[in-house]
């Protein structure tokens, strides 16, 4: 189907026909302290170099299917638990779990990413807030596919955190690959910076592609003070050092792609919308981009903390072939951000709960790779929970 038993014998007997690779020889100056791992353990480095650089060892690799096509969909602002104490917040949650099971069994797809705001977080009590958790993934559990999670500024309230709904979620379903980020990474509020590596065949050695997901943080502490609502700046650093490692551990970057998801738009995006073209970036485009929209814009003074992110994202992650974030319901279009060449999209406002306007309608956002291959493009489009299909575009490296 789209996952497959990763067995030690089947590991076994690939590494014994696999030399391993020089990475002994390589100097490395002023290492990072992933890549003073892995050149520091054995000449042999190249076993290693597996284990180190697979963060999932107990559970199966996420593989593209036969026909090598990887079909990805987006959830996003599912905003369960509003308004519980009133007949139609329970009502809300039962109408999002339909979607829920519709769209997964309208696309069938390889990979579900759940972009952020799973629970209206300022609506719930203290006691259950993350028992909505299993509510949430009951239909991803049903459906056997595998799927990540990004947290968004509904799901850091007084109530829940975005690491309760983290420890909640991997404790309860085998089906998650969502990870809490390693320690120094992501600030306080923000540990959902992960990664997840996905390969054409189950034995291959190297991914063709990577997820990247990111932190936004946004909402408030426990105390109720505003938490900042960008990437931390300390995520930077980790995407150089996580990059280099992959490059020794996979060879250079050109082979493999990469996807990357985030709820909170980085700034840069609000002046995109500025520049859209209906025929070319087709979609809903209902919500302007202002203060609160994007990151780092809820203060004036905040304007710009989420360079660092930004700028290392761009950087170090090579074929970047697309950033995709929620949280402005109203809009549902991809465009291409000028200053570093890469295409943005929005997801799909997949809930019940949460703000919404008249004909914007609840669905997802899929992506259709149909190749491993980085310069062969993707399809992407929205898919309403009734079936129409809408704002389909091709993301090559013409797509503007």
């Amino acid at each position: 189907m789209w996952w497959y038993p990763y067995t030690l014998l089947l590991v076994a007997s690939k590494l014994l026909m696999v030399r391993a690779l020089p990475i002994a020889s390589i100097t490395i100056v002023d290492k990072s302290p992933t890549l003073a791992r892995l050149t520091a353990q054995s000449v042999d480095t190249f076993p290693i170099t597996i284990g180190i650089l697979n963060p999932y060892p107990d559970k199966p690799r996420v593989v593209f299917g036969k026909d090598g096509a990887f079909k990805l969909t987006v959830f996003a602002d599912i905003h369960y638990g509003e308004n519980p104490w009133d007949w139609w917040g329970p009502q809300q949650d039962v109408n999002t779990s339909r979607l829920m099971r519709t769209m997964l069994a309208m696309e069938r797809p390889d990979y579900v990413v759940i972009n952020g705001d799973l629970i209206t977080g300022e609506n719930t009590f203290r006691e259950n807030s993350t028992s909505l958790i299993d509510t949430i993934v009951q239909s991803l559990d049903e459906a056997k596919v595998p799927f990540s999670s990004t947290y968004g500024n509904h799901d850091n309230q007084v109530n829940i955190t975005h690491i309760e709904e983290i420890e909640r979620e991997t404790s309860i379903t085998p089906f998650s690959y969502t990870r809490r980020s390693p320690p120094g990474v992501g600030g306080v509020g923000g540990p959902g910076n992960y990664w997840v590596p996905v390969y054409e065949k189950e034995m291959d050695m190297s991914p063709a592609l990577v997820l990247w997901f990111f932190d936004s943080r946004g909402g408030v502490y426990t105390n109720g003070t505003s938490m900042p609502d960008w990437v931390h700046e300390s995520v930077a650093a980790w995407i150089a050092d996580e990059t280099e490692a992959m490059n020794v551990a996979w060879g250079p970057p050109e082979s493999r792609s990469a996807l990357a998801f985030v709820h909170i738009p980085p700034h840069p995006i609000q002046a995109v919308q500025e520049t859209l073209n209906s025929t070319v970036n087709p979609g809903l485009n209902a919500d302007g981009l202002g203060q609160g929209s994007t990151q780092a814009t809820t203060s004036p003074a905040s304007v710009g903390n989420d360079r660092p992110f930004w700028d290392a994202l761009n950087t170090h992650v090579k074929n970047l072939r697309a950033v995709v974030s929620g949280h402005d319901h109203g809009d549902e279009w991809c465009a291409r951000e000028p200053t570093y060449d890469v295409i943005f999209c929005f997801s799909k406002h997949s809930g019940y709960g949460g703000y919404s306007g008249e004909g914007w309608g609840r669905g997802v956002r899929s992506f259709v790779i149909r190749s491993s291959l980085p310069s062969d493009g993707i399809d992407s489009y929205i898919l309403l929970e009734d079936g129409t299909a809408r704002a389909r575009v091709f993301l090559n490296h013409e797509y503007r």
